[in-house]
């Protein structure tokens, strides 16, 4: 016998209509939303960064590759990980299929991590991923768009994330269990491990010159997460227990029947 509420087709259209009305509301917004992002004012970007590829060292502008819109995702993989974040993993694992299009809308997609470039690339190979990836380790972009802190920042609690200066110490004793888990998985501690954050940056390129243009983190890259979009509309929802989610290769059935 179904625990969850039962009724009638016309119970049910009843309350659809009701939640549709919502649902469009909530679409109407989002198209606000969206161009409250585009408006945001532009901020020049002079600082010369450089980042390993695979056609070797490249500049930020550089990263446009002919385009005038640049996305940045700021994936999970330290220099000290022996694997990438498995949350960042499965945002990532869309990414092969929307990445042309973006191309041809005119906006460059890259993931940024601080790794070496080799690891990066290793860890491509074994997620079979074909879009760009480029190691800022020897650059301070991480840092300067607020998704890498470093050991005393993390001791101290001095560090911004999400627009927000509070909140981000770490108890070296006594991580949460999530976040061990998570680490373990990557092959490293939980101290190691949370000096990485997600993020997403977005820059334009006009006449020669980079602007940063919007940032965001933490729960603002759930619309990026293919994955929370689908199980949203299933029944049960996301239906999280702990860290329930996986790369996809670890899963026990790892290709749907």
């Amino acid at each position: 016998m179904t625990t969850h509420s039962t009724g009638t087709r016309e119970q049910w259209l009843a309350a659809r209509l009701d939640l549709l009305n919502a649902e469009k509301e909530l679409t109407r917004r989002s198209d606000e939303l969206a161009r409250r992002r585009q408006a945001l004012p532009w901020v020049r970007v002079d600082k010369a960064y450089r980042f390993d590829t695979e056609g070797g060292s490249v500049s930020l502008a550089d990263l446009f590759s002919g385009r005038s819109q640049l996305l940045v995702y700021h994936f999970m993989f330290g220099p000290d990980y022996k694997a990438g974040c498995p949350s960042c993993s499965s945002i990532a694992d869309s990414f092969n299929g929307f990445a042309i299009h973006l191309a041809n809308h005119d906006v460059m997609l890259w993931a940024v991590s601080r790794a070496p470039l080799d690891k990066l690339l290793a860890y491509r190979r074994r997620m079979g991923w074909t879009f760009p990836w480029a190691s800022s380790a020897s650059s301070d972009f991480n840092f300067d768009f607020n998704v890498s802190i470093t050991e005393a920042q993390q001791r101290a609690g001095d560090a911004e994330y999400n627009y927000e200066r509070r909140g981000h110490a770490l108890d070296m004793d006594q991580p949460p269990e999530p976040v061990k888990q998570f680490a373990a998985t990557c092959g490293t501690d939980a101290a190691t491990f949370s000096r990485d954050r997600p993020g997403l940056s977005a820059f334009v390129l006009e006449e020669g010159v980079v602007y940063h243009t919007y940032s965001t983190y933490a729960r603002g890259l759930d619309g990026l997460w293919g994955m929370y979009q689908w199980l949203d509309r299933a029944p049960r929802g996301r239906n999280e227990t702990g860290t329930w989610w996986k790369r996809h290769d670890e899963y026990a059935d790892s290709v749907p029947a």
